[in-house]
């Protein structure tokens, strides 16, 4: 019995959302009349950040504290159209939807603020703070609440903003009929330490190392736990979500996630993340988004890092015990390969 450490690396460039019809997402943005602004969407939150993104992204357009904005994932009859939560597509798509609308909701909040203070609207600036001021004059001010009151029961105005954001269409190769599927792209590059048992087949995670490009981390620490999930979430395709062997019979099959393999607390192991920031030319504020990218990079990786370990190679997912353990048999038994 021996237990083998090998190493390997894989990289990925993963397309931000598609773009099929334009693949539009919408949004609107209104304020009530203490100068709160909500944020309606039917795009939905599934764990990964979008209401809190899009509510900074919102609230930076208008100029006003994040703690003034409210964001409402209604449903598809109440809510304006999103094609829906997937493609790594929120944080790029949806938020570019909310800027638009935050942008036109502004225009409207500044037209009412110049006519309270009794200026032009292009000489007025938002501190961020919940107030308006006129520029070089900040004693020359008023709150965003009483101009939200002042435009709904003396100006007659509603200050809202609409906004969709639609990926022009890809122009057509004359020759190969090619088109592009995606405006931009991020990137991953994944180191993945592993120890193997020669007489089990057994795979341990001993250290990731990973470089992200993902254009801007606007909220950096939720873009740090969105990776170090999805890491862990391709750790569990690559070695342990398996129904077998009850397939296809499920009679026997685990009964509930207690049951269900996946990776616990002791599977953990260090993981070190670099994120790098190029920020998209056009994505909110330069952002795309990690998404599923999150994940993708871990299983080739890890496939590499067995081959490293004990010169196997299996090609089907998940990589069990079972699979290198007669992938080792198979060839005579384990042969290290160089690392480098």
């Amino acid at each position: 019995m021996a237990r083998y450490r090998g190493r390997g690396i894989a990289s990925i460039n993963y397309p931000i959302g598609m773009n099929l019809g334009g693949d539009p997402s919408q949004a609107l943005v209104h304020s009530n009349p203490s100068g709160k602004f909500t944020v309606s969407l039917s795009s939905i939150d599934l764990g990964q950040g979008m209401k809190s993104v899009t509510r900074q992204i919102c609230a930076e357009t208008l100029g006003v504290p994040v703690e003034d904005v409210y964001v409402d994932t209604a449903d598809s009859d109440t809510g304006p159209h999103c094609m829906g939560s997937f493609a790594s597509r929120g944080t790029h798509r949806v938020g570019n939807a909310v800027m638009a609308a935050a942008k036109e909701a502004r225009g409207v909040m500044m037209e009412a603020a110049a006519e309270e203070l009794e200026v032009n609207a292009a000489d007025l600036e938002t501190d961020g703070r919940g107030n308006i001021h006129v520029k070089g004059a900040p004693h020359r001010s008023i709150s965003t609440k009483d101009v939200a009151i002042a435009a709904q029961f003396r100006q007659g105005k509603t200050i809202s903003g609409r906004g969709i954001f639609l990926v022009p269409l890809s122009a057509v190769d004359p020759e190969t009929g090619e088109m592009s599927p995606a405006t931009c792209y991020a990137h991953a590059c994944m180191v993945a330490e592993v120890e193997v048992d020669d007489e089990t087949g057994d795979v341990a995670m001993v250290r990731m190392d990973s470089a992200y490009e993902l254009g801007r981390a606007l909220n950096p620490r939720l873009v740090e736990q969105q990776l170090v999930g999805g890491a862990w979430m391709g750790v569990s395709h690559a070695l342990f979500e398996t129904t077998e062997p009850y397939y296809p019979d499920p009679g026997h099959g685990p009964r509930d996630f207690v049951e269900y393999l996946m990776p616990g607390p002791g599977d953990v192991c260090p993981h070190d993340i670099a994120v790098l920031e190029r920020p998209a030319a056009d994505g909110p504020f330069g952002a795309k988004g990690p998404g599923e990218m999150c994940a993708n990079p871990i299983l080739p990786a890890v496939a590499n890092a067995i081959f490293n370990a004990v010169g196997v190679r299996v090609d089907d997912l998940p990589i069990t015990p079972e699979k290198v353990l007669r992938a080792i048999r198979a060839q005579g038994g384990a042969r290290p390969q160089a690392r480098r």
